[in-house]
């Protein structure tokens, strides 16, 4: 084989007859390949990886006048959104396009600048934005247009990726509350995390106002999201009359409230149940198995990505299946202690 032979690149037509369909189909299949039948995806996808055939991107820009690419604009990474990305990520790749992440420092009116440069640069079909921007031209589907280039703005969080909106709901306290008060629990004691967060606020205001509609004992020690002050709070608790039910702010206030009442000599869940937020991957292996509440970022990454695909498209996008957060039962969790 001459080094013109083994440089030269597959092409559409030799993709199309391996797979033993139309070069139409294969060009589907990099555009949409869901719309396809799963034998025809296969047979595609086959074809595709013995040819090692890529796309050429910079002919289909010039034909179609789009790049294949889609940008999301993150905050300055204060923590790991790697969840949510890989949503956004999965759903883009299953639809044909390529992904840039991008982190822009900046609130809201920076933050717009900085996106209506790279929308008027052409360099991406798409954006997706997970923080709050200045009001953009709308065009009456929830994105805006700049440039020919669409804007889905997602403001889940705020300048410091602290969740806001979808992210702020509450309403799994309630869920634990009640199915706690089922076990016979009658004092409560909500560990927050920092209340520069609005969803720390918004859990609080949710734990205080169940267990006032209920009848049932409140308090309320201010955390910081970390283990210490889970400790904190329980190493301040008193042996008589105590709370027998601990709602953490996340996990690891969780993890330090199960140490802090191991030190004391209390069994959990026999003489306290403790529940934590967030599902953190090494919950289900403590000992006890810790009770929390699981926030689906992976949908919400997801769900934001089919929006902006869905308005690149002129289509309808179809609604998330799910609620981002579902309560997850485990052993941290029982009856409330005899004589409590």
């Amino acid at each position: 084989m001459t080094d013109a032979a083994a440089e030269r690149r597959p092409t559409i037509l030799e993709v199309a007859h391996l797979a033993g369909v139309s070069h139409q189909t294969v060009s589907r299949y990099f555009r949409d390949n869901a719309s396809l039948k799963p034998d025809t995806r296969t047979r595609v996808d086959a074809a595709v990886r013995e040819l090692a055939y890529r796309p050429n991107l910079v002919a289909r820009s010039m034909r179609t006048r789009q790049t294949g690419r889609l940008a999301v604009i993150v905050p300055k990474l204060t923590y790991s959104p790697a969840r949510l990305l890989a949503g956004a990520s999965a759903e883009a790749h299953a639809a044909g396009y390529s992904l840039d992440i991008l982190s822009i420092d900046g609130g809201a009116e920076a933050r717009a600048e900085r996106v209506a440069d790279l929308a008027d640069s052409r360099q991406v079909d798409g954006i997706v934005c997970f923080a709050p921007l200045q009001p953009m031209p709308g065009r009456g589907d929830g994105a805006s247009t700049v440039g020919g280039t669409t804007i889905l703005v997602s403001a889940d969080f705020d300048d410091e990726m602290r969740g806001i909106t979808g992210l702020a709901d509450a309403s799994p306290v309630v869920e634990l509350i009640d199915g706690l008060a089922a076990a016979g629990h009658t004092r409560f004691l909500h560990v927050t995390g920092s209340l520069a967060f609005a969803s720390a606020r918004a859990r609080r205001r949710t734990f205080l106002d169940a267990l006032a509609e209920r009848g049932l004992e409140a308090s309320v020690v201010e955390g910081d999201w970390s283990a210490e002050s889970g400790i904190a709070a329980i190493e301040a608790m008193p042996e008589t009359g105590r709370p027998t039910a601990v709602i953490a702010g996340n996990d690891v206030i969780a993890a330090g409230v199960i140490r802090a009442a191991v030190r004391r000599g209390w069994r959990v869940p026999d003489d306290l149940s403790v529940t934590g937020w967030d599902n953190h991957a090494l919950g289900a292996y403590l000992l006890p198995s810790l009770t929390t509440v699981d926030v689906d970022l992976e949908q919400l990454g997801a769900s934001a990505m089919t929006r902006l695909i869905a308005a690149l498209r002129g289509e309808d996008a179809a609604p998330a299946a799910t609620a981002l957060a579902r309560v997850i039962w485990r052993e941290s969790t029982g009856g409330a202690p005899l004589g409590a």
